[in-house]
């Protein structure tokens, strides 16, 4: 299979909800060369985080109903037009042509003809205004920042992230913008909506660019094996250009590369795991010999984390609803030499260990929105009606987890959303259910400053 078949069949596997797309990106492709894998994850994130925008260049030339369209035709369609307005480097004959190739001979006309009309469209004209006939691109695919930067649009070379269309596709800025930065930056109207109202104009085009362009990959370093600085050097002796970030364990790779491929990976000298994830464990920051509590526990990032804290000595019990999950967590412990880990597969969350433990973490579900740039399917797959459910199951857990801790135990209650009702609003509910805490700190990590949103809290039992 070429890269863009495997792209078009882990679309289909992404739509059907097999998986999020990194998951199923990191098993589909084993055979192809690293180039053709980078291509993978690119056209894939990059149709997931662009579908409204896709939409809107490819429905004008359209002579039926999106729904009437078979998902698979859709699928190849959005990943035609995807190269055509956003990837420069790909030709556009080359974009209409090797997406016809792997199009079923049923609707290979159709396909052809529309990705041609898409062509002739997008121009290669560049410009600093927004408008109807501006898309606005990412500005790392473009080659104006690097891989492993923050997407800005003032920081582009040539002040012009948005491209030109010969036509309007798009909504009228100036007429309605949140119908334009629903359509041009790709989120569903009721999500532009509701940011723009909280944010305003200015913030929300910066988080449009931010969530639309590849997220930066950073690395955890396992300080119970090697000094932050001592792993650069590794990196550098390998040419792979990396920084230090504001965590003390943080390094941001600046390039991309094979995680696999980096040095010292089976010896456990690092995990990947985003700057803003990072903050949740140094929150809590267990003392070695405690008993820990992490209820919400797959992939394992942050319970890895704990036990660097605890110097691999104590207990933390790793809780998940699913045995599977779980098996992600050993593993990741397997790697990064973590022994003090004791997997519990439990039935809905309220019914964790007794304990009682010195502290606890509980990383709960929610909306991901705070990392939509990571998971682009989320911001499809959400729907607004879905946050009561998820309070509700938040509220529930952060209950349960003080519950488990001891009089003078400490838990960290954290998200990766920015909705301020998952946030401190669960936070304070809790609070005034329940007596004797204090909220002894709080921080919101902002989308893009420098990495994935999110929040936690950390709360004392008296």
């Amino acid at each position: 299979m070429t890269a863009r078949a495997v792209a078009a069949d882990v679309l289909r596997r992404s739509r059907q909800k097999e998986a999020f797309a990194a998951e199923l990106i990191e098993s589909a492709a084993p055979h192809l060369s690293p180039q053709d894998r980078r291509l993978v994850v690119q056209l894939v994130m990059g149709v997931l985080r662009r579908r409204g925008t896709l939409d809107a260049l490819i429905a004008p030339f359209l002579t039926r109903p999106f729904r009437d369209l078979h998902p698979d035709t859709l699928d190849l369609l959005r990943l035609g037009a995807f190269q055509l307005a956003f990837l420069t480097h790909v030709p556009k004959h080359a974009a209409v042509h090797e997406t016809v190739e792997i199009t079923p001979p049923v609707v290979k006309k159709f396909v052809n003809a529309i990705l041609r009309k898409v062509a002739e469209v997008v121009t290669d004209e560049f410009t600093g205004a927004m408008g109807a006939d501006a898309v606005p691109v990412d500005l790392v695919n473009r080659g104006c920042q690097p891989a492993g930067g923050v997407p800005n649009p003032a920081a582009d070379t040539a002040g012009s992230p948005y491209r030109r269309l010969t036509r309007p596709l798009l909504p009228d800025p100036a007429t309605d913008f949140p119908a334009y930065l629903a359509a041009a930056f790709s989120w569903p109207r009721w999500l532009a909506d509701r940011w723009l109202a909280r944010h305003g104009r200015d913030e929300c085009v910066r988080l449009g660019f931010w969530f639309n362009a590849p997220p930066p990959l950073w690395l955890r370093v396992n300080t119970t094996k090697i000094d932050r600085a001592d792993y650069l050097l590794q990196l550098a002796a390998k040419s792979i250009d990396a920084a230090a970030g504001d965590h003390p364990q943080a390094v941001r790779l600046l390039e991309g590369v094979s995680v696999r491929e980096l040095p010292e990976y089976d010896a456990g000298l690092f995990a990947v795991q985003d700057h803003s994830s990072m903050l949740v464990a140094s929150a809590l920051a267990p003392q070695p010999g405690w008993s820990v509590l992490d209820l919400c526990a797959a992939p394992g990032g942050k319970t890895t984390h704990l036990a660097e804290f605890m110097r691999n000595t104590g207990r933390i019990v790793a809780c998940d609803i699913v045995a599977k999950r779980l098996d992600s967590v050993t593993a990741l412990c397997q790697r990064m030499g973590v022994t003090i880990v004791e997997p519990a597969v439990l039935t809905d969350g309220t019914d964790a260990p007794p304990g009682p433990f010195d502290a606890a973490v509980v990383d709960v579900p929610c909306s991901n929105t705070g990392v939509l740039g990571r998971r682009p399917e989320v911001r499809w797959r959400l729907h607004p009606s879905e946050f009561e459910h998820l309070i509700r199951l938040q509220t529930r857990l952060l209950f349960t987890a003080l519950d488990r801790v001891r009089p003078g135990g400490v838990v960290v209650y954290s998200t990766c959303s920015v909705e301020p009702d998952e946030n401190g609003g669960v936070v304070r509910a809790v609070m005034q259910g329940m007596r004797r805490l204090t909220l002894e700190a709080e921080h919101t990590a902002v989308p893009g400053q420098p990495s994935d949103g999110g929040y936690w809290a950390r709360i004392r039992k008296a």
